[in-house]
């Protein structure tokens, strides 16, 4: 017996409404370009920033050179620092490895960097008598058999490492006589090139007169 084959149904399907794409709007372009502006008033500022760091720079090197001008003994203050004596194996006759004779000035170098002007900070951490281990300035001597000129002798190094320090860290001042000359070597370029300005358009003239 045949069965009955199922009803198909000849219906078309509907088709989905159109999709509504949004309109494209002009605000991320003025996003942009209010970005843009916003980036160049920043350039700007930044600009200023620069200029007023360079005032302040000039500011702390003048006012490090004002502080080594008047470097002395008692600029940077002892108690910092601790002085000890040990035996000495330098010159020093029956007094060698008998007395303690050698001196040695110890300072912790973030207190010695706090009494010295920040231009020269970085001169002072790479001075040869920086020991990394224990972060402090170490100097030693043993030139006499006498403690007191060993001690001595190592305050003197270290206001010499100081100066030489600031020598290599803050340029030279131009002198009075410097600048004057400068000034009068700057003054006959500016007539130089007048004069050859006036030359030059004087032949320019000539030039004109002669087609005319």
């Amino acid at each position: 017996m045949l069965r009955a084959l199922p009803r198909i149904s000849l219906t078309t399907p509907k088709l989905p409404a159109a999709t509504a794409w949004p309109i494209f709007s002009t605000a991320p372009c003025r996003r942009r370009a209010s970005a843009s502006s916003k980036k160049t008033r920043s350039g700007h500022g930044s600009g200023s920033g620069s200029s007023s760091n360079s005032n302040s720079d000039d500011d702390q090197l003048e006012a490090a050179r004002t502080w080594l001008g008047q470097l002395h003994a008692e600029t940077i203050p002892r108690s910092i620092g601790e002085l000890t004596f040990s035996r000495s194996s330098g010159p020093g006759g029956q007094n060698v490895n008998k007395v303690n004779s050698k001196a040695t000035l110890k300072l912790p170098l973030d207190a010695l960097l706090h009494h010295i002007p920040s231009p020269l900070h970085a001169h002072i951490r790479a001075s040869r008598y920086v020991t990394l281990k224990s972060n402090a300035f170490v100097i030693h001597a043993d030139d006499s058999r006498k403690q007191s000129d060993n001690a001595h002798s190592c305050y003197k190094r270290l206001l010499e490492e100081v100066r030489d320090a600031g020598r290599n860290a803050i340029p030279g001042q131009t002198s009075a006589a410097q600048a004057q000359r400068v000034k009068h070597l700057q003054k006959s370029d500016n007539e130089r090139r007048l004069k050859s300005k006036k030359h030059h358009s004087a032949k320019k003239s000539s030039r004109r007169g002669s087609t005319e």
